[in-house]
This record gives C-alpha cells, structure tokens and sequence, in this order.
C-alpha cells in the first residue's frame, strides 16, 4: 500500500461541482492499494501517518504530528500511484488492487481513521475527482508499506 501524504493549509475534493469534502491545516493522503495488500499493511500505514512528525514546533522545526496539532486528514483513493511506467509511454496499473479490493482497503482504512483521529473527511472511490489544494512547505512524502513489513 502506498500514499503521497501533502502537508497542506487546506485541501478539498469535488465531484462534478459538489465539493464532498475538505480541510484546513493538515495533510493531504493520496492512498492507493496494490495488490498483495492486507488490513495489517494498512493498519501500520495509518499508524505511520498518524505519527510523522512533519508539523513545525515552536522552534520551526518539523517535530509534531497531524495528531499533536490536530490537523485534519483528507484522504482520497488514487490507483494511479501504482502507475508502472518502464515499459513504454503508456503506464500500466498491473500493480494495484482489483477494484473490489482496493474499495475494501480503502474503506478499511478511512473506518480505521475516523476511530483514531477525529477529524477525517474523504473523496470518493473510483469517482472522477477534482483535488484541490495548497501544499505547506512544500512538504510532499511518498509512504509505501508491503505485506512483508506488516
């Protein structure tokens, strides 16, 4: 499983014209299964999540979590990611979960974040979603977990 978290100052997602959820300060969590992907892989990834320390102290440096700042988390499925671009121009998404699958362990991690942090808005599954947002920093990390590290 993997993510592109983004601290932001405020990020939303839209479907069509209907923004269907949004935060203020806080991060950004493009998430996308792959295949081989458990509940515990996405367990320890939101553990992680939860836990990185990407939010300035009072000394500006990067030291807090979207936890201890009480940040919001928007977190927005993105096949994408597993995008496998070395064999042409044309990526190929081989490596993510089938459909059923990957809206399994994203809905599992969206529960298993509401229960452990209070403010989580999403977008929403396989829709065409517009994303809008203003990263802070920049800070933009690429998270990836496997069956093998959970």
């Amino acid at each position: 499983m993997q993510a592109l978290i983004q601290r932001v100052t405020h990020a939303s997602v839209s479907v069509g014209n209907e923004t269907i959820g949004a935060i203020g300060p806080g991060l950004l969590v493009l998430l996308c299964a792959e295949r081989g992907d458990t509940d515990a892989v996405a367990d320890k990834l939101l553990a992680k999540l939860l836990k990185l320390r990407i939010f300035s102290d009072e000394a500006g440096k990067m030291n807090r979590s979207v936890q201890d700042v009480a940040g919001g988390l928007l977190i927005v499925s993105q096949f994408t990611l597993a995008a496998d671009t070395s064999g042409g121009n044309r990526p190929s998404f081989t490596g993510a979960a089938a459909p059923d699958e990957g809206r399994r362990l994203y809905d599992h991690f969206v529960a298993q974040a509401r229960g452990a942090h209070p403010l989580v808005q999403t977008g929403r599954f396989a829709a065409d979603m517009q994303v809008a947002l203003v990263n802070d920093g920049p800070v933009t990390i690429p998270m990836r977990l496997s069956a093998n590290a959970a």
